[in-house]
């Protein structure tokens, strides 16, 4: 009989209910999936040690919750990996692309699987693969639960999923393991990873300092490890002080307010945007690489500077994509080794003092401006922008829309556009939103997501009916896959297999528990997003915007 039998005289505690205990511990509040007879326990014991369970409607929208919820948490300081329950073979094969993602997208995630004892597993084959051998290319980490070394397992899987660039770590559960008994003692919980406390110092400081000191056209650029170390401040601070601008990558929108003079906005997938940034690290003395990750930017940013550019990279080590070159690397925390670069210089009172910046933020702005006829894609997303709050956070789709909603869409906070910007996969957007307003519910959400995305996810509305949350569905309505279209006919292909019929959505909405409605105008979608944030349920507003609405406009 275990200690905690003999003492207390209730049940004894189960694997399932250690790993769920430790996971609790680690200050995890809430779980996505879908069960099957082999997690049964796991999803019990999630419950039965204070984290909420959400049922979902496929294993991939549940990975997407998770970082919704888990971006909703981090904002606020260090916060636990989200965590996705599987069955065992078609439930782990159906997480497969959020687990990628997670991987390329660099989120924190723990996947728990059930499985099979291995001594079943050699005479038993009904659902049965290696779990681990299909998810290692594509975690930080996978591990096999076992008797005697469940503490150290997920002492190991929380931190490896947090450490250095965070990403996904899976976590395979015997049946036997998660049902039976575990006399382990639970002990103290091991503190959370918190990446960028340390500074670099030494001969690689001094020299990027001399660089720096002397620069009269210093250019920044922040990525998602930016966003996940919690540097906005520092980097906001050193470029105010600087008079540095600002480029972010898609994903660190916000960390330095995007109204401010030095805020050029987000980069990545647009070549009109491109046209107008790429010549400004051409003409910068010094280019700031602030955790920038180019896994979230297209071709044009592989090697955008010649070998011996003056470029300062400051990251938690070297990288190894091969995307540019570096002359500095400070290896530390963005935000300390940020300041112990200024330290010492002496703000030169003016940088780009031929006005370059200032054109290149009033053109851009020029170029991502609402139609002038009155409505299209980039007018929903002004007039959204203009009548939801600022503190609203939007999710945003992959597809053409993406692209222009993440050049229009300001916002002076980070992780207030969440998206797939590495993976750039479909059917993100509407689990990003729920999974966030979940763990966030007094702050606005509104997710874009074109046609045939949102058709992708249709039973994500199940379960945002289910959870009560009044989230705003921008569904972008052009009945074509047009961002593939645009290609297709760039590339002078005939058109095939890139539109399709439509749907309509104001039923579909209805359907599910919500409300729904048409919009064709700008005076409509004011109106209608202002009933939307005064209502209960979920809002779907289908705006009509008809095939080819994205030409010319990234």
């Amino acid at each position: 009989m275990s200690e905690t039998t003999a003492q207390t005289g209730t049940a004894p505690l189960t694997g399932a209910d250690f790993i769920a205990r430790r996971l609790a511990a680690a200050g995890a509040h809430h779980a996505f999936g879908i069960p099957g007879g082999e997690v049964l326990a796991l999803m019990g014991a999630l419950e039965d040690a204070g984290i909420a369970f959400h049922l979902v409607k496929h294993e991939n929208a549940g990975g997407f919750m998770a970082e919704g919820a888990w971006h909703a948490e981090a904002r606020k300081g260090p916060a636990a990996p989200g965590i996705l329950l599987a069955t065992l073979g078609p439930g782990v094969a159906n997480a497969v692309n959020v687990v990628a993602n997670a991987w390329q997208d660099r989120v924190p995630l723990i996947f728990l699987t059930g499985c099979v004892d291995a001594a079943l597993a050699e005479t038993y084959t009904h659902q049965v693969f290696d779990h681990q051998a299909l998810l290692r290319p594509i975690t930080k980490a996978s591990f096999r639960a076992t008797p005697g070394a469940l503490g150290a397992m997920m002492d190991k899987a929380i931190r490896t999923a947090l450490g250095g660039q965070p990403g996904p770590v899976h976590v395979d559960v015997p049946i036997g393991v998660a049902e039976g008994p575990c006399d382990e003692r639970s002990g103290a919980a091991q503190p959370l990873a918190c990446s960028g406390g340390t500074v670099a110092t030494g001969p690689a400081l001094e020299a990027a300092r001399e660089l720096f000191a002397q620069a009269r056209r210093p250019l920044a650029i922040a990525g998602v490890d930016a966003v996940n170390e919690g540097a906005g401040a520092g980097i906001a601070a050193f470029c105010r002080r600087f008079d540095v601008p600002l480029v972010t990558t898609y994903k660190a929108k916000g960390l330095l307010d995007e109204e401010d003079p030095l805020a050029l906005g987000g980069a990545g997938l647009s070549p009109r945007a491109d046209a107008h940034l790429l010549p400004l690290l051409e003409a910068s003395d010094c280019i700031l690489l602030l955790g920038y990750d180019p896994i979230e930017m297209r071709a044009n940013w592989r090697e955008p500077w010649p070998e011996n550019a003056p470029v300062i990279e400051i990251a938690g080590g070297p990288r190894d994509h091969g995307m540019h070159a570096v002359r500095h690397l400070l290896a530390g925390g963005i935000a300390p080794t940020l300041e112990a670069l200024g330290n010492g210089v002496t703000p030169a009172g003016w940088t780009w003092g031929g006005g370059e910046v200032a054109r290149a933020k009033k053109a851009l702005a020029a170029l991502f401006a609402p139609e002038a006829d009155g409505w299209g894609p980039a007018t929903v997303f002004d007039t959204l922008r203009r009548a939801l709050p600022r503190d609203t956070v939007a999710t945003a789709d992959s597809g053409a829309h993406r692209i222009l909603v993440s050049q229009m869409w300001r916002t002076d906070f980070p992780r207030a556009m969440l998206q797939s910007s590495a993976l750039c996969t479909m059917a993100c957007a509407l689990p990003l939103g729920i999974g966030h307003a979940l763990a966030d519910p007094e702050r606005p959400v509104i997710v874009f997501v074109g046609d045939a995305g949102l058709e992708m996810g249709l039973g994500d509305l199940a379960t945002l009916r289910d959870a009560g949350l009044p989230v705003i569905v921008c569904v972008l309505v052009d009945e074509s896959l047009a961002l593939i279209e645009l290609k297709q006919r760039a590339s002078q292909r005939p058109n095939v297999g890139v539109d399709f019929s439509g749907t309509d959505f104001p039923a579909v909405a209805r359907a599910f528990g919500g409300h729904g409605v048409w919009v064709d105008d700008a005076e409509s979608l004011v109106r209608e997003a202002g009933a939307a944030l005064a209502r209960q349920g979920f809002t779907l507003l289908a705006c009509r915007i008809g095939r080819r609405a994205y030409d010319g406009k990234f």
